[in-house]
């Protein structure tokens, strides 16, 4: 049996690994990379390990981008087999995978006129929003812990991962032909933090012999517990005295519902004065309808809010934004309002015309409450840069900057230890992947003080033999 690691080796986007056992070809994660413009087209619009029409079948841990987001491209270019993911995934999807083939052909549009006048050849989408509805026609739907069989000799069962709504983490027992040894793989998807408002803890594994495991906050701890939401009420207090606007940039799905819930909680307990609350994609509003199907995601005290209240994502000074125009609207919005958007790492998405208009105010404030990857609009707002480009133009950085990582969807580095320790099995073999080299290392180090099988890396387009 063999693994080639396809994306998310030394970084954390493009999460793509591929399973070679009994004469086939499974390919756990199909996600889109995020970087610099042009990097990330070429990257994804090219499969350079394999034959996207050679592979047998794909599982999928979640529905983020960068686990998801470029399987209308495989689909597209040949892959004719089942998608496994839990049902709230598939439902999440069907919403993700179009909005990224509109924000696509949007860029491509954008980027196509400055072509034209430069004198240079015009670009294409990775994919249209038709690609995408037929993807999801290979969709195959698996509720937690019920096996099933997805290949010879390969069993597949998804364990809640604790990371958003539908979130896995997969589980192969093989009987591998090879060598007539029987295996159980272990790929943690993104894990979750434990103790989330919202979602269970993840499930503990048991009997774990290879581990491909992510490794994003290696070496770095979130400020705070996770479920403390004082210090976003502090943040939006001094804003609130300032007068000044706070603009989230939040990933539709999870972080918003999060940040939602907190907010409920906040003015519920009058811990914050009722200033108004936009939530501005439509991709946010649809997800959040979808949370609301799917029960089985959330721990007990939001389970039972589900069927207490009409809404736990809701409350009365909160509005849900769809029109272009009412969006456009808020840039002429006076006073003191909170106004959350995608993308969070502020690629793409609404949040790039409110920091346009915004963050040159130094009464605002953009609130990060997330992870923003290496060379992102977000990573060099959070860093302290003085001066960012927003489509293609120089901005003054005047706006406050505030961080939470406490809402984090992600396990820290204290965390990743204490999931890593409490699986069973022999994990003889282990590969991080998900993380910039730097986070991996450390993470690694720290594991290697506490077990004796081996641990490595993963290296882009490397081939192991487990």
């Amino acid at each position: 049996m063999k693994i080639t690691f396809c994306g998310a080796a030394g970084t954390t986007t493009g999460s793509q690994h591929l399973l070679h056992v009994n004469g086939q070809k499974i390919l756990l994660d199909c996600g889109l990379y995020q970087g610099r413009r042009e990097q990330s087209h070429e990257v994804n619009c090219n499969f350079p390990y394999f034959d996207p029409a050679t592979i047998d079948c794909v599982v999928l841990s979640h529905a983020h981008i960068d686990h998801s987001g470029n399987l209308p491209n495989l689909c597209r270019k040949g892959y004719k087999g089942n998608i496994f993911a839990t049902f709230a995934t598939r439902d999440l999807c069907q919403i993700m995978l179009a909005d990224s083939a509109r924000i696509q052909e949007s860029d491509v549009d954008w980027l196509n006129k400055h072509n034209i006048r430069k004198g240079l050849p015009l670009v294409e989408p990775l994919y249209s929003e038709q690609d995408a509805e037929k993807c999801l026609r290979q969709f195959v739907t698996i509720n937690y812990e019920r096996p099933m069989l997805i290949a010879p000799g390969v069993k597949l069962t998804f364990l809640d991962a604790g990371h958003i709504l539908g979130s896995a983490q997969v589980l192969l027992e093989i009987d591998d032909q090879e060598d007539g040894k029987a295996k159980r793989l272990l790929f943690s998807g993104d894990v979750g933090r434990g103790s989330n408002d919202l979602l269970n803890d993840p499930v503990v594994a048991q009997n774990i012999d290879i581990l491909i495991m992510e490794s994003t906050y290696g070496g770095r701890e979130h400020e705070v517990p996770a479920g403390v939401d004082l210090h976003i009420g502090n943040i939006i207090n001094e804003a609130v005295a300032r007068k000044g606007k706070i603009f989230i940039p939040a990933f539709a799905v999870e972080r918003t519902q999060q940040i939602l819930y907190a907010l409920h909680k906040l003015f519920e307990e009058r811990k914050i004065p009722d200033v108004p609350v936009f939530v501005d994609s439509p991709l946010a509003v649809s997800a959040t309808e979808i949370f609301r199907l799917h029960p089985e995601g959330f721990n007990s005290t939001v389970y039972a809010e589900l069927f207490e209240r009409d809404n736990p994502f809701g409350f009365e000074n909160l509005t849900l934004i769809r029109a272009v125009k009412a969006s456009k609207e808020l840039n002429e919005l006076r006073g003191t309002a909170i106004i959350i958007a995608a993308s969070g790492m502020c690629e793409a998405g609404r949040i790039l015309h409110h920091l346009k208009n915004g963050i040159g105010d130094p009464k605002n404030t953009v609130l990060f409450v997330g992870y923003c990857a290496e060379n992102t609009l977000g990573r060099k707002i959070r860093e302290g840069m003085k001066e960012v480009p927003i489509f293609g133009e120089p901005y003054h950085v005047r706006a406050k900057i505030e961080k939470i990582d406490s809402f984090s969807g992600h396990a820290d580095h204290s965390e990743l230890l204490e999931y890593f320790a409490k699986i069973t099995g022999s994990k003889a073999k282990v590969f991080l992947v998900h993380g910039e080299t730097e986070n991996s290392q450390k993470l690694k180090d720290a594991l290697d003080q506490q077990h004796d099988g081996l641990i490595e890396l993963a290296v882009l387009g490397r081939e192991v033999t487990v």
